[in-house]
């Protein structure tokens, strides 16, 4: 444990010293003998702080609980338990925590301890929100506390390494909604689309009233000479490929959290749903070039690996190089395949690249391309202009948001299923997109 100038004057006596001053001038002004009487003034002040400080009491003990897994953008706690040797609470400590900045904002964040009900012993709490996934450290404590005169506190600074690991969010996975909705899959929607509506044949019955007219086997039916319907299954087993843009305009906030981060969580988790429907799943990054491309994952049991690979993903503020990306994707990929793409952008050049390698991809995969809708642009464009630089600012952005129209347009004319919507909707549109192109088995 590291002390450093482990008492010091409290904003109080610093104010008695100052209001002491004048007092000093005038009893050097009116009695010149007597001038002893401030400086013996100070110094009792000097002695009386000092015993404040002692009457404070030592620092025994102090432990910080921390959590060693944490979630981008979800609150986490830390906790400081102090054992302070007095017998008076009657000044609480005040407690200062530092860390890695993207474990927080700024860094650092203060709060006040409060007593137990044990003797001695104070507790606090503050609660944090990771900004950036990876590893981050709690490395600083400092710890005040004050003498029952308040004219001198004590001080301790403690030094830590503790890391804190941050992940992708993965609150939509344990949200009660779709929680519900994947028990009731499991007997209702994905269990009608397994059995009876696709195209993969399973087994013969016998036909009966009410059944669909189609599903007859003709053939079938003459051999046996009854009638037959045919039982298909929904093909499984799909390839899903979910494709982050991890250039520059991905790096950009959006309410508090870079679009990367939103995006990673709502792929995780369409990626849920996607494995416990049975299908395969894997996890492509790029920026200027590609960065990683996971196994296909098969099963909802390793959905941790998944989740491990996504932290991966890291931001890396360079233009996205589409070109090379999708088709070093393409090469990977050895059969049709579901592919989502997340990406956003800004400069038509670019865009323009991107619709080009899109639509050589839709040639053999179906893709699904999610953006998040530029809440900063339309707030831009809908807000009332007060002089000349607001509406000037209102054209540009205007024009920003007629391109990006256009961009989403020919995506949509090329074949390409286009979602657009705020980041905390991205997620359940995504799984509707994903479940209708499996009923309608475009993917296998």
């Amino acid at each position: 444990m590291k002390f450093a100038f482990p008492i010091v004057p409290s904003a109080r006596l610093l104010v008695l010293l100052v209001f002491l001053a004048p007092v000093a001038l005038v009893v050097a002004a009116t009695a010149p003998s007597a001038w002893i009487i401030a400086p013996a003034l100070g110094l009792s002040l000097l002695l009386v702080m000092l015993l404040d400080g002692w009457m404070a009491g030592p620092l025994v003990a102090i432990k910080l609980h921390f959590p060693t897994d944490a979630e981008v953008g979800q609150p986490a706690e830390l906790r400081i338990v102090a054992e302070i040797d007095r017998d008076s609470d009657a000044r609480l400590p005040n407690a200062a925590i530092g860390f890695d900045p993207r474990l927080g904002e700024g860094g650092t964040t203060h709060f006040e301890l409060a007593g137990t009900g044990t003797a001695s012993v104070f507790s606090g709490a503050a609660h944090i929100a990771p900004s950036r996934r990876g590893t981050g450290a709690v490395h600083d404590i400092w710890l005040r506390w004050g003498g029952p005169l308040g004219l001198a506190v004590r001080q301790v600074h403690r030094k830590f390494d503790h890391p804190v690991r941050v992940w992708p969010d993965l609150t939509p996975t344990r949200s009660p909604v779709l929680q519900a909705f994947l028990r009731d899959a499991q007997f209702g929607l994905i269990s009608r689309r397994i059995r009876g509506e696709g195209t993969q044949f399973e087994a013969l019955s016998e036909y009966e009233a009410g059944m669909d007219r189609r599903r007859i086997d003709w053939k079938a039916s003459a051999r046996h000479t009854a009638l037959y319907a045919r039982e298909n299954e929904a093909e499984r087993d799909n390839q899903i490929v979910f494709a982050f843009d991890c250039g520059q305009a991905m790096c950009e906030p959006v309410d508090g959290l870079a679009r990367l981060d939103r995006a990673i969580s709502a792929a995780l988790t369409a990626s849920y749903v996607a494995l416990k429907g049975g299908d395969r799943v894997a996890l492509f990054g790029f920026a200027d070039k590609p960065s990683l491309l996971t196994p296909f994952v098969t099963d909802s049991r390793s959905f941790h690996r998944l989740q491990t690979s996504a932290a991966e993903l890291d931001y890396l503020p360079r233009e996205p190089n589409f070109t090379l990306a999708l088709a070093t994707l393409t090469a990977r990929l050895k059969r049709r395949s579901l592919i989502v793409l997340f990406s956003d952008f800004t400069d038509p050049t670019s865009a323009e690249l991107m619709v080009e390698s899109v639509q050589r991809l839709v040639r053999h995969h179906v893709v699904i391309f999610v953006t998040m809708v530029d809440t900063e642009l339309e707030k831009l464009v809908a807000a009332d202009p007060n002089d000349l630089a607001d509406i000037s600012t209102a054209v540009a952005a205007d024009a920003l948001a007629h391109q990006r129209a256009i961009v989403l347009q020919r995506l949509r004319q090329a074949g390409v299923d286009v979602i657009e919507a705020p980041h905390d909707a991205i997620g359940y549109r995504l799984i509707d997109r994903y479940l209708r192109a499996k009923q309608k088995e475009a993917v296998g």
